[in-house]
């Protein structure tokens, strides 16, 4: 379980995360938010990336700064950003990786050829990368996160600037590796994850608004806008623009 309470972040009089509370644990959670809502701020508190302001981040009920490098140990990261070494294969990188994470190099080479199977990449594993297409560079990174089996998987924009058929195939992959396991995936493409997602969460301003399941968050506005098959992006701009900041409430109806 990881737990977070009253969590801020200011940067100088700019508040990027304004008094969280949050529960997570094992399945799927989409994070979901305009750009500058403040996910990726979120993400980077959560991996110990960036220092908080106040509050607090538990996992298993110890406050992560505690747990220090025990607790990065257990995280799996895909960053927004790839930053990945061109000549290097899918498998080098791999390595690479698991090395950073201070993995036994047979332990990494055999998870490495597993893991690169998972994502559909097996046959790719002696190519460079700077040969990949963004969706393929993707899915490395994913495999890449899931080195040394982590018990929580942050994903921040894992599909970003993908095609359609790639963003279905990541996703998939996505949905296959997140059993017993928190995972935490940012997007601003509501599609994604409405349909793995077991509870979903709606940042504004720093501020979770919404945090409920999918089917719960449509059943939420049904009557309420002018449409008869309503998905999951119509809850998102319903409550965009008509939730006001600070009025967030939970799938159980609690403030």
């Amino acid at each position: 379980m990881l737990k977070i309470e009253n969590l801020v972040k200011k940067y100088g009089d700019f508040t990027a995360i304004n008094g969280i509370n949050l529960e997570l644990s094992d399945g799927i959670t989409g994070l979901i938010g305009a750009n500058g809502a403040g996910k990726s701020t979120l993400l980077n508190l959560i991996t110990d990336n960036i220092k908080r302001t106040s509050g607090k981040i538990l996992y298993n009920d110890a406050d992560i700064l505690s747990l220090g490098a025990g607790y990065r140990k257990k995280i799996g990261y895909t960053p927004q950003l790839q930053g990945m070494y061109e000549d290097f294969t899918a498998g080098q990188f791999m390595r690479y990786i698991g090395a950073l994470k201070g993995m036994k190099h047979s332990v990494c080479k055999s998870e490495t050829c597993e893991l690169l199977e998972v994502v559909g990449l097996k046959n790719h594993a002696s190519k460079k990368l700077g040969s990949f297409s963004g969706g393929m560079r993707q899915r490395v990174l994913l495999a890449a996160a899931m080195l040394d089996d982590p018990e929580i998987l942050i994903l921040d924009e894992p599909t970003a600037g993908l095609d359609p058929e790639e963003r279905i195939r990541l996703r998939n992959h996505i949905a296959q590796i997140a059993k017993n396991r928190i995972v935490l995936l940012a997007t601003h493409i509501v599609s994604d994850i409405e349909s793995v997602a077991g509870k979903v969460i709606f940042l504004k301003k720093g501020e979770i608004i919404r945090y409920a399941s999918p089917r719960e968050l449509i059943a939420e506005i049904e009557g309420k806008v002018d449409k008869e098959h309503i998905t999951l992006e119509d809850v998102y701009l319903y409550y965009s623009v008509n939730q006001r900041d600070g009025s967030a409430v939970d799938g159980e109806g609690n403030i």
